[in-house]
């Protein structure tokens, strides 16, 4: 009996022994994962800190370009406003003298040309009734025609006046009188047609019209024969816009209004609006071996514009309304991607990505990235864009958004 209850008492301290150690072990336990998160929250509180002055650090893409600097490249700004923008079909077309403005110089005799002035070439200004060219024939085997007509008309010119005394005495029939007098009314038209021309180096050829050479089709030398084209003059006061538009955009043609067009030669986009310009007619139908549209403008030829020459055509449809848009001047490219620079203060800048819609030449629509009130450069741009790599603003630099 004494020995089973030593048993039972050792049994009862080896279990309250481990029961202890247990306990001491998960105090252990529960310091260590205590202290574990303690450690954790401080790290955590290290990085929180480290990200907050990160976080700061990005402000440093703004662009830092100061009002000397803005002054001195005469930077402009403009406060974004929605608007009306005009819907836009961009097509191509060719500039063309209107009907009535131009005059083809001809050859009125046959032999070789020599120019009055060595100089004329295309773009020279002349003068109505001036010489442009003189065409003699004396060298050559068949004669001067100018002679011939003078020698065929006087000699008409005595037939004719003594058939007229002899018809006064019967001596010659009304037939053969009538036979004279006609061939002598012909001669006389043949020789009056040159008389006013006929120098002594030959054939006068003068411009019909004032204006300028649009096109020389000759050279000094060069034989030509009655009839054949020797220049082209034109008068440049009216011009003709044809634009050339595709079958898709037919429904829309009878809502043009007017256009505007670039030009490959300045870059410059001129306004019909600008320029007197009225729509003259716009087809029906496309040709039989083209899938476009002739639509043709007619416009007064106040800025350097040369007839004959292709541009770019902006045709200006129904307007819309609360549109944004940015003139072209404020755009640059990078990558396929379209940016503008926002004016956030007096000496800071932001470069900001937009997605574009529609172009009439002069503004371009915006679909996302601008909203009303904020401050675009269109002047100076490009001086901005290399502001952005060489300057970083400085920590503590503050701006009103």
């Amino acid at each position: 009996m004494k020995t089973y209850i030593s048993f039972v008492t050792v049994i009862a301290v080896l279990f309250f022994t481990a029961c202890n150690q247990g306990k001491e072990e998960h105090n252990e336990d529960s310091k260590g994962i205590h202290t574990q998160a303690e450690g954790e929250s401080h790290n955590h509180s290290e990085d929180d800190g480290h990200d907050h002055a990160k976080g700061e650090s990005n402000h440093t893409d703004e662009i830092s370009f100061t009002k000397a600097q803005a002054d001195a490249v005469g930077l402009i700004v403009e406060t974004v406003s929605p608007g009306a923008f005009q819907q836009v079909i961009k097509t191509s077309g060719q500039i063309q003298a209107s009907q009535g403005d131009e005059a083809t110089i001809v050859s009125t005799s046959n032999g070789i040309v020599s120019f009055s002035n060595r100089s004329i070439t295309e773009g020279t200004a002349v003068r109505s009734g001036e010489t442009i060219v003189t065409v003699s024939a004396k060298n050559l085997l068949e004669g001067d025609p100018a002679t011939k007509v003078k020698i065929v008309y006087e000699t008409a010119q005595k037939e004719f006046s003594r058939a007229e005394k002899l018809i006064k005495d019967n001596i010659i029939s009304a037939k053969e009188y009538e036979q004279i007098r006609l061939r002598y009314e012909t001669a006389k038209t043949a020789y009056e047609a040159q008389a006013a021309n006929i120098t002594s180096s030959g054939v006068r050829i003068t411009s019909p019209i004032s204006g300028f050479i649009k096109n020389r089709l000759v050279s000094q030398g060069d034989y030509v024969s009655v009839g054949q084209p020797i220049a082209t003059v034109s008068q440049n006061k009216r011009l003709q816009l044809r634009a050339e538009v595709s079958e898709n955009y037919y429904k829309s043609l009878k809502n043009i209004g007017g256009a505007n067009f670039q030009t490959s030669y300045d870059n410059e986009v001129y306004k019909l609006s600008d320029l007197n310009g009225r729509l003259l007619s716009f087809g029906k139908a496309s040709g039989g071996q083209s899938f476009y549209i002739p639509v043709t403008f007619e416009f007064d030829n106040i800025g350097d514009i040369i007839p004959g020459s292709f541009v770019s055509v902006y045709l200006l449809s129904n307007p819309l309304e609360n549109v944004i848009s940015v003139p072209v001047s404020a755009l640059t490219e990078e990558q396929g991607l379209n940016f503008v620079y926002l004016q956030l203060d007096e000496e800071g800048y932001k470069k900001q990505e937009v997605t574009l819609g529609q172009s009439n030449g002069d503004r371009v629509q915006v679909l996302s990235g601008l909203k009303a009130g904020d401050k675009v450069v269109t002047k100076g741009v490009y001086q901005v864009k290399l502001a952005a790599v060489s300057s970083i603003m400085p920590e503590g630099h503050s701006h009103s958004h």
